[in-house]
């Protein structure tokens, strides 16, 4: 279904300016390499036929980016918030914006990044701090050292997804919540207002989402998967994506079976995490 969402007012152009914000161009340029098929951690898994992890508390409310193209920062925090909550029992809501601050080496804020990169800085980081302690503001600011060193959850490595693979990516998906890059600059996903989406999308890569389950309703599969446009928009910030399209309905929809609706099985990577998280930080000074 379609209907007057929060995005609804906006012109295209304005849509696309501020709320996307995936750089896909980046990933080849920097030369980052994907995983080979039969050698990533969830390779031979047996996945169940349903998976939702909001209902297992790994999944935090729907946040808003506003009018800034962090998405990749919010697709990095919910991987890594629901990794540390699968791991420890404990879900805490982490700092997009100090990624926005501080990630600029490869990263660009507002202005668009990867949610690999951003990664590999919290893990060079030794971790991330809280969303209530680095509250976000919706632009680009100095990074705030201080804050920078004040961690709660930390991270060993990541891994990519085998590319152009739903099974793979349903595999990865049942084992924790894994960050995801889809097409969403076309009118009807601005629009979306719940139901399983499988219209014309496309896979040019441009926003940074979090798959967090998938299931079938109505004998169509489909995937979970979290925004980071607020509650007020799709089914309460969430968009059920179809999954497994045929020949038939993949070529409708402008995408190939193999990369899945909107692209989402093109370059999709998660957190991994053994350890336990660094020790709390002491509280700052009033």
């Amino acid at each position: 279904q379609l209907g007057l969402t929060s995005l609804a007012d906006l012109t295209r152009d304005e849509y696309r300016a501020h709320y996307l914000g995936y750089r896909a161009d980046l990933k080849p340029a920097r030369g980052l390499g994907l995983a080979t098929p039969g050698t990533w951690r969830y390779a031979g898994a047996t996945p169940p036929p349903s998976v939702d992890w909001r209902r297992q508390g790994a999944v935090t409310p729907v946040k808003n980016q506003l009018q800034c193209g962090s998405c990749w920062a919010f697709s990095t925090t919910g991987s890594v918030e629901g990794i540390s909550a699968i791991r420890t029992g404990k879900l805490v809501a982490l700092s997009e914006q100090e990624l926005i601050d501080c990630d600029t080496a490869r990263d660009n804020g507002c202005h668009g990044g990867l949610m690999d990169f951003a990664f590999k800085w919290i893990i060079a980081n030794g971790g991330l701090d809280s969303e209530a302690d680095y509250e976000y503001k919706a632009e680009d600011r100095k990074c705030k050292v201080d804050k920078e060193a004040r961690h709660v959850v930390s991270i060993d490595g990541y891994e990519d997804v085998p590319p152009n693979d739903e099974e793979a990516l349903k595999a990865a998906v049942a084992a924790q919540p894994v960050s995801v890059a889809i097409e969403a600059d076309q009118r009807a996903f601005q629009l979306y207002a719940g139901g399983v989406f499988d219209g014309s999308c496309g896979t040019a890569l441009d926003h940074g989402v979090l798959a967090v389950g998938y299931g079938t309703q109505a004998g169509q599969d489909f995937w979970v998967v979290k925004n980071s446009w607020g509650p007020a928009w799709g089914d309460r910030g969430f968009i059920k994506l179809a999954r497994n399209l045929d020949a038939g309905r993949a070529a409708a929809a402008n995408v190939s079976a193999a990369a899945g609706q909107c692209g989402v099985a093109m370059q999709a990577s998660y957190p991994v995490k053994d350890g336990p998280n660094p020790p709390a930080p002491p509280t700052p000074p009033a």
